[in-house]
Protein backbone atom coordinates (compact mmCIF):
# COMPACT_ATOMS: atom_id res chain seq x y z
CA UNK A 1 0.00 0.00 0.00
CA UNK A 2 3.19 2.29 0.79
CA UNK A 3 4.38 1.86 -2.81
CA UNK A 4 1.51 2.23 -4.11
CA UNK A 5 0.61 5.76 -2.49
CA UNK A 6 3.88 7.01 -2.95
CA UNK A 7 2.51 9.48 -5.30
CA UNK A 8 -0.41 10.05 -3.74
CA UNK A 9 0.29 12.60 -1.07
CA UNK A 10 -1.35 15.03 -3.36
CA UNK A 11 -5.20 14.88 -4.12
CA UNK A 12 -5.77 13.40 -7.50
CA UNK A 13 -7.88 15.72 -10.33
CA UNK A 14 -9.89 14.03 -12.15
CA UNK A 15 -13.31 14.80 -14.06
CA UNK A 16 -16.48 13.44 -14.50
CA UNK A 17 -18.04 12.24 -17.45
CA UNK A 18 -18.97 15.97 -18.46
CA UNK A 19 -16.23 17.57 -17.48
CA UNK A 20 -17.37 18.45 -14.37
CA UNK A 21 -13.79 18.52 -11.87
CA UNK A 22 -14.03 16.56 -8.91
CA UNK A 23 -10.53 15.57 -6.41
CA UNK A 24 -10.18 12.05 -5.65
CA UNK A 25 -7.93 11.00 -1.97
CA UNK A 26 -7.76 7.92 -0.26
CA UNK A 27 -9.48 7.11 2.66
CA UNK A 28 -10.72 4.38 4.84
CA UNK A 29 -13.75 2.54 4.67
CA UNK A 30 -16.34 3.55 7.41
CA UNK A 31 -17.02 0.45 8.87
CA UNK A 32 -13.47 -0.15 10.37
CA UNK A 33 -12.21 3.39 10.08
CA UNK A 34 -13.00 6.94 9.91
CA UNK A 35 -14.84 6.38 6.28
CA UNK A 36 -13.75 10.31 4.91
CA UNK A 37 -11.41 10.95 2.89
CA UNK A 38 -8.29 13.50 3.74
CA UNK A 39 -8.70 16.84 5.11
CA UNK A 40 -6.02 18.07 2.58
CA UNK A 41 -8.12 17.42 -0.12
CA UNK A 42 -11.00 18.82 1.18
CA UNK A 43 -9.59 22.04 2.20
CA UNK A 44 -7.60 21.87 -1.33
CA UNK A 45 -11.71 21.91 -2.96
CA UNK A 46 -12.98 24.70 -0.54
CA UNK A 47 -10.47 27.08 -2.34
CA UNK A 48 -11.05 26.03 -5.59
CA UNK A 49 -14.71 25.77 -5.73
CA UNK A 50 -17.74 27.98 -4.25
CA UNK A 51 -19.59 24.86 -2.76
CA UNK A 52 -17.30 21.51 -1.80
CA UNK A 53 -19.45 18.06 -1.41
CA UNK A 54 -17.47 14.92 0.19
CA UNK A 55 -18.56 11.54 1.02
CA UNK A 56 -18.70 10.05 4.05
CA UNK A 57 -19.45 6.18 3.84
CA UNK A 58 -21.80 4.05 5.55
CA UNK A 59 -24.61 6.52 6.46
CA UNK A 60 -25.32 8.51 9.62
CA UNK A 61 -24.40 5.74 11.72
CA UNK A 62 -20.86 5.47 10.83
CA UNK A 63 -19.23 7.96 7.58
CA UNK A 64 -21.72 10.82 9.31
CA UNK A 65 -21.03 10.31 12.61
CA UNK A 66 -17.16 10.36 12.08
CA UNK A 67 -17.34 12.91 9.64
CA UNK A 68 -18.84 15.03 12.05
CA UNK A 69 -17.21 13.83 15.51
CA UNK A 70 -13.97 13.37 13.89
CA UNK A 71 -12.85 15.26 10.62
CA UNK A 72 -14.56 18.13 11.36
CA UNK A 73 -13.62 18.46 15.27
CA UNK A 74 -9.45 17.81 14.01
CA UNK A 75 -9.86 19.81 10.89
CA UNK A 76 -11.77 22.78 12.21
CA UNK A 77 -14.81 22.33 9.67
CA UNK A 78 -18.27 23.74 10.08
CA UNK A 79 -20.62 21.88 6.99
CA UNK A 80 -23.57 23.91 5.79
CA UNK A 81 -25.88 21.21 4.72
CA UNK A 82 -26.29 17.20 4.33
CA UNK A 83 -26.85 15.27 1.40
CA UNK A 84 -28.42 11.57 2.67
CA UNK A 85 -28.79 9.40 -0.13
CA UNK A 86 -31.58 6.89 0.21
CA UNK A 87 -32.75 4.13 -2.60
CA UNK A 88 -35.99 2.46 -2.91
CA UNK A 89 -34.19 -0.94 -2.93
CA UNK A 90 -31.86 -0.89 0.28
CA UNK A 91 -35.60 0.66 2.23
CA UNK A 92 -37.09 -2.51 0.58
CA UNK A 93 -34.26 -4.82 1.93
CA UNK A 94 -34.89 -3.03 5.69
CA UNK A 95 -38.03 -4.19 5.48
CA UNK A 96 -37.08 -7.51 5.15
CA UNK A 97 -36.98 -8.53 1.09
CA UNK A 98 -33.72 -10.65 -0.05
CA UNK A 99 -31.50 -9.28 -2.10
CA UNK A 100 -32.39 -10.57 -4.99
CA UNK A 101 -36.03 -9.31 -4.77
CA UNK A 102 -35.65 -5.59 -4.10
CA UNK A 103 -36.20 -5.04 -7.39
CA UNK A 104 -39.74 -5.82 -7.35
CA UNK A 105 -42.20 -3.88 -6.15
CA UNK A 106 -43.00 -4.01 -2.48
CA UNK A 107 -45.04 -1.78 -0.75
CA UNK A 108 -45.74 -3.30 2.51
CA UNK A 109 -41.85 -4.00 3.05
CA UNK A 110 -41.49 -0.36 1.98
CA UNK A 111 -43.33 1.04 4.87
CA UNK A 112 -41.25 -2.04 7.33
CA UNK A 113 -38.02 -0.82 5.97
CA UNK A 114 -38.52 3.38 5.70
CA UNK A 115 -38.07 3.37 9.53
CA UNK A 116 -34.42 3.11 8.54
CA UNK A 117 -34.83 6.35 6.78
CA UNK A 118 -36.26 8.28 9.46
CA UNK A 119 -33.25 7.29 11.83
CA UNK A 120 -30.06 8.28 9.27
CA UNK A 121 -33.17 11.51 9.29
CA UNK A 122 -32.69 12.05 12.83
CA UNK A 123 -28.82 11.18 13.50
CA UNK A 124 -28.12 14.45 11.07
CA UNK A 125 -30.52 16.81 12.67
CA UNK A 126 -29.03 16.04 16.12
CA UNK A 127 -25.92 17.61 14.59
CA UNK A 128 -27.49 20.55 13.98
CA UNK A 129 -26.71 20.93 10.14
CA UNK A 130 -30.01 20.96 7.53
CA UNK A 131 -30.56 17.27 5.43
CA UNK A 132 -31.79 16.94 2.15
CA UNK A 133 -32.70 13.36 1.07
CA UNK A 134 -31.53 12.21 -2.35
CA UNK A 135 -33.98 9.82 -3.62
CA UNK A 136 -31.15 7.63 -5.91
CA UNK A 137 -34.06 6.34 -8.75
CA UNK A 138 -33.43 3.20 -10.03
CA UNK A 139 -35.16 2.27 -13.16
CA UNK A 140 -37.14 -0.47 -11.64
CA UNK A 141 -38.64 1.50 -9.00
CA UNK A 142 -42.04 2.22 -9.87
CA UNK A 143 -43.89 5.59 -9.37
CA UNK A 144 -45.89 4.08 -6.20
CA UNK A 145 -42.58 3.15 -4.61
CA UNK A 146 -41.60 6.80 -4.94
CA UNK A 147 -43.72 8.40 -4.05
CA UNK A 148 -44.49 6.66 -0.77
CA UNK A 149 -40.75 8.07 0.01
CA UNK A 150 -41.83 11.20 -0.97
CA UNK A 151 -44.65 11.56 1.64
CA UNK A 152 -42.41 9.79 4.29
CA UNK A 153 -40.07 12.37 3.70
CA UNK A 154 -42.70 15.57 3.55
CA UNK A 155 -44.56 14.04 6.79
CA UNK A 156 -41.36 14.03 8.76
CA UNK A 157 -40.47 17.44 7.76
CA UNK A 158 -36.73 16.08 5.79
CA UNK A 159 -36.90 18.37 2.46
CA UNK A 160 -35.67 15.40 -0.72
CA UNK A 161 -35.03 15.53 -4.19
CA UNK A 162 -35.54 12.55 -6.90
CA UNK A 163 -32.32 12.10 -8.00
CA UNK A 164 -31.77 10.66 -11.55
CA UNK A 165 -28.06 11.32 -12.20
CA UNK A 166 -27.05 7.71 -13.30
CA UNK A 167 -29.75 7.98 -16.22
CA UNK A 168 -29.82 11.93 -17.03
CA UNK A 169 -26.57 13.07 -15.99
CA UNK A 170 -26.22 16.52 -14.84
CA UNK A 171 -29.74 17.40 -16.17
CA UNK A 172 -30.98 14.54 -13.16
CA UNK A 173 -29.22 16.18 -10.70
CA UNK A 174 -30.67 20.16 -11.50
CA UNK A 175 -33.31 20.46 -8.71
CA UNK A 176 -30.65 18.42 -5.81
CA UNK A 177 -27.78 20.64 -6.97
CA UNK A 178 -30.41 23.86 -6.04
CA UNK A 179 -31.27 22.19 -3.10
CA UNK A 180 -28.18 21.79 -1.66
CA UNK A 181 -27.69 25.10 -2.53
CA UNK A 182 -30.53 26.80 -0.58
CA UNK A 183 -29.66 24.79 2.45
CA UNK A 184 -26.54 25.83 2.55
CA UNK A 185 -27.00 29.56 2.34
CA UNK A 186 -28.84 28.66 5.54
CA UNK A 187 -26.90 29.98 9.11
CA UNK A 188 -26.06 26.31 10.28
CA UNK A 189 -26.24 25.16 13.84
CA UNK A 190 -23.43 22.53 13.79
CA UNK A 191 -22.19 21.05 16.85
CA UNK A 192 -20.67 17.69 17.87
CA UNK A 193 -22.22 15.34 19.43
CA UNK A 194 -20.37 15.25 22.89
CA UNK A 195 -16.96 17.63 24.41
CA UNK A 196 -13.75 17.30 24.09
CA UNK A 197 -13.61 16.69 27.59
CA UNK A 198 -16.17 13.50 27.98
CA UNK A 199 -14.58 10.32 28.95
CA UNK A 200 -13.81 7.66 26.39
CA UNK A 201 -16.75 5.62 27.56
CA UNK A 202 -19.51 8.36 28.00
CA UNK A 203 -18.26 9.55 24.61
CA UNK A 204 -19.05 5.58 23.36
CA UNK A 205 -22.00 5.26 24.89
CA UNK A 206 -23.54 8.47 23.65
CA UNK A 207 -22.70 7.51 20.21
CA UNK A 208 -24.09 4.40 20.73
CA UNK A 209 -27.39 5.51 22.62
CA UNK A 210 -28.26 8.50 20.19
CA UNK A 211 -27.01 7.38 16.57
CA UNK A 212 -27.66 3.58 16.85
CA UNK A 213 -30.76 3.73 19.50
CA UNK A 214 -28.61 0.79 21.34
CA UNK A 215 -30.60 0.91 25.52
CA UNK A 216 -26.83 0.50 26.77
CA UNK A 217 -23.31 -0.30 26.17
CA UNK A 218 -21.40 -3.67 27.27
CA UNK A 219 -17.72 -3.46 27.79
CA UNK A 220 -15.21 -6.77 28.53
CA UNK A 221 -12.43 -6.95 30.26
CA UNK A 222 -9.85 -6.44 27.70
CA UNK A 223 -11.79 -3.33 26.46
CA UNK A 224 -12.08 -1.42 29.95
CA UNK A 225 -8.24 -1.92 30.34
CA UNK A 226 -7.55 -1.09 26.64
CA UNK A 227 -9.81 2.20 27.28
CA UNK A 228 -7.89 3.04 30.71
CA UNK A 229 -4.12 2.67 28.90
CA UNK A 230 -5.14 4.81 26.49
CA UNK A 231 -6.37 7.54 28.75
CA UNK A 232 -3.60 7.22 30.34
CA UNK A 233 -1.28 7.57 27.17
CA UNK A 234 -3.55 10.98 26.48
CA UNK A 235 -5.83 9.28 24.56
CA UNK A 236 -9.17 10.95 26.98
CA UNK A 237 -10.22 14.03 25.10
CA UNK A 238 -9.64 12.06 21.33
CA UNK A 239 -12.90 11.87 19.40
CA UNK A 240 -13.68 7.75 19.71
CA UNK A 241 -14.07 6.03 16.37
CA UNK A 242 -16.71 2.91 16.75
CA UNK A 243 -15.66 -0.04 14.10
CA UNK A 244 -19.08 -1.83 13.84
CA UNK A 245 -21.08 -3.67 11.00
CA UNK A 246 -22.25 -1.47 8.25
CA UNK A 247 -25.30 -3.95 7.53
CA UNK A 248 -27.12 -2.50 10.72
CA UNK A 249 -28.00 0.08 13.08
CA UNK A 250 -26.70 -1.87 15.75
CA UNK A 251 -23.53 -4.23 16.00
CA UNK A 252 -25.88 -7.05 14.83
CA UNK A 253 -25.70 -7.25 11.02
CA UNK A 254 -28.90 -9.54 11.14
CA UNK A 255 -31.10 -6.18 12.96
CA UNK A 256 -32.54 -4.25 9.88
CA UNK A 257 -34.49 -1.76 9.40
CA UNK A 258 -34.29 0.12 13.10
CA UNK A 259 -33.72 -1.73 15.89
CA UNK A 260 -34.57 -1.32 19.29
CA UNK A 261 -34.11 -2.96 22.73
CA UNK A 262 -30.55 -4.21 21.99
CA UNK A 263 -27.29 -3.34 23.49
CA UNK A 264 -23.98 -2.31 22.12
CA UNK A 265 -20.90 -4.48 23.46
CA UNK A 266 -17.13 -3.00 23.04
CA UNK A 267 -14.75 -6.18 22.98
CA UNK A 268 -12.11 -3.90 22.78
CA UNK A 269 -9.98 -0.64 22.38
CA UNK A 270 -6.99 0.63 21.21
CA UNK A 271 -5.13 4.32 21.04
CA UNK A 272 -4.85 5.17 17.33
CA UNK A 273 -2.71 7.90 18.50
CA UNK A 274 -0.81 9.73 15.31
CA UNK A 275 -4.74 10.26 13.65
CA UNK A 276 -5.90 11.23 17.04
CA UNK A 277 -8.92 9.06 18.08
CA UNK A 278 -9.38 5.85 20.19
CA UNK A 279 -10.76 2.94 17.92
CA UNK A 280 -13.39 0.77 19.91
CA UNK A 281 -14.36 -2.32 18.26
CA UNK A 282 -18.12 -3.52 18.25
CA UNK A 283 -19.69 -6.90 18.09
CA UNK A 284 -17.97 -8.55 15.31
CA UNK A 285 -16.46 -6.71 13.07
CA UNK A 286 -13.20 -7.73 11.37
CA UNK A 287 -11.09 -4.68 10.52
CA UNK A 288 -8.94 -6.72 8.10
CA UNK A 289 -10.57 -9.20 6.69
CA UNK A 290 -9.32 -11.93 3.76
CA UNK A 291 -5.75 -11.81 4.34
CA UNK A 292 -3.88 -14.48 3.11
CA UNK A 293 -0.71 -15.99 6.03
CA UNK A 294 2.00 -14.60 3.38
CA UNK A 295 0.44 -11.10 2.10
CA UNK A 296 1.96 -9.94 -1.31
CA UNK A 297 2.81 -6.96 0.38
CA UNK A 298 6.13 -9.28 1.50
CA UNK A 299 6.89 -8.77 -2.26
CA UNK A 300 6.92 -5.26 -2.83
CA UNK A 301 9.38 -2.99 -2.53
CA UNK A 302 10.42 0.96 -3.95
CA UNK A 303 14.28 0.93 -5.34
CA UNK A 304 16.25 4.46 -4.97
CA UNK A 305 15.07 5.22 -8.30
CA UNK A 306 11.28 5.28 -7.46
CA UNK A 307 10.47 2.37 -9.46
CA UNK A 308 7.89 -0.61 -7.42
CA UNK A 309 8.51 -4.23 -8.13
CA UNK A 310 7.13 -6.81 -7.20
CA UNK A 311 2.94 -5.94 -7.64
CA UNK A 312 2.58 -8.56 -9.60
Amino acid sequence: MTALLKNAIQPNLVQTVEGTPAILHGGPFANIAHGCNSVRATRFALKLGDYCITEAGFGSDLGAEKFMDIKCRLAGLRPDAVVLVATVRALKYNGGVPKNKTSEENLSALENGIANLGAHISNLRKFGVPVVVAINRFAGDTERELAFVEKYCRENGAEFSLCEVFAKGGAGGTDLAEKVCALAARSSGFHFLYPDDAPVQQKIETVCREIYGADGVDYTAKAKKAIAEAEALGGGGMPVCIAKTQYSLSDNPKLLGRPSGFRVTIRDARLSGGAGFVVAYAGDILTMPGLPKHPAAENIDVDPDGKITGLF
